[in-house]
């Protein structure tokens, strides 16, 4: 206490200078409106720049508590993701001309080949879900192929985009037909041949399935004239169809049911013999 009461009795001039000093600083600022807030502002940029130097402290410092937390956050949505099963289920069509809601399979693409000359697509419906082969499969945007073949839990179809597809079409506005056919070349188009020349065509017209056979019903979209060629030493058209469906990018699909297909075939066969 005796070294306290010495220092300040050597230091009595500085201290009373800095004291006065002090107060004339403060009446200074309290009667000044300019200096106040000149205060005030450098005092909130030192707390400002002392406040954001703590905070990346405290973030640098708490970086794997957020990343465990993370870590953990992924492994339950992976969780979810994986084990999670697929309850979406796409509503069926209600504007297929003759066909009943009934006679129609909703099926999911698992698997789609759009890479070579002879693409398949396997989908999870088979044989015991009532899928059989020759059944058409369409989407909500038009027609996807025709089943092949069938197992107990899964079918194969032979896609559009298929070298030995062929499939009754035609025109809508005037109902001239042709097959419907595919070359090879491009996953968004197909062709349509056989068309005879008398035929009135034009660019962007609809092209539908044409109901001459029991695998689709008649006018179910596939797509729009793009361009049109005549067949050399023919009077056809030989049209490519721009397809209303992106082939490359197929989920839920539907397969037709065709509980006439048998008795269409068997009349048929009987007038062949005839």
């Amino acid at each position: 206490m005796q070294q306290i009461f010495n220092f300040i009795i050597r230091n009595s001039n500085r201290l009373l200078f800095l004291l006065l000093l002090g107060i004339s600083l403060t009446l200074t600022i309290q009667s000044h409106s300019y200096h106040r807030s000149k205060v005030i502002n450098s005092a909130n940029f030192l707390s400002g720049g002392v406040y954001e130097r703590i905070n990346h402290i405290n973030e640098y410092l708490n970086l794997r508590a957020e990343n465990d937390e993370l870590v953990q956050e992924n492994a339950r949505l992976k969780s979810l993701l994986f084990n999670k099963e697929d309850t979406t289920k796409a509503p069926l069509p209600d504007s297929i001309k003759g066909v009943k809601p009934a006679d129609i399979i909703v099926s999911k693409v698992i698997h789609n080949s759009y890479s070579t000359h002879e693409n398949y697509i396997t989908l999870n419906s088979g044989s015991k879900d009532g899928v059989k082969q020759d059944m058409g499969v369409i989407n909500s945007l038009g027609i996807v192929g025709v089943v092949d073949n069938t197992s107990p839990n899964y079918s194969t179809v032979v896609s559009i985009l298929n070298m030995k597809s062929q499939i009754n079409a035609k025109i809508k506005k005037s109902n001239h037909f042709g097959s419907l056919t595919w070359n090879g070349k491009s996953t968004g188009f197909v062709q349509l041949e056989d068309v005879p020349r008398l035929a009135s065509i034009r660019k962007g017209d609809t092209i539908v399935t044409g109901g001459q056979s029991v695998i689709f019903p008649e006018g179910i979209n596939i797509g729009t004239v793009d361009k049109i060629y005549i067949k050399k030493g023919t009077s056809y058209y030989v049209i490519d169809v721009k397809l209303f469906n992106d082939m490359t990018n197929l989920g839920h699909v539907y397969i037709i049911k065709s509980k006439d297909r048998e008795e269409l075939i068997n009349l048929e066969k009987k007038e062949k013999d005839e």
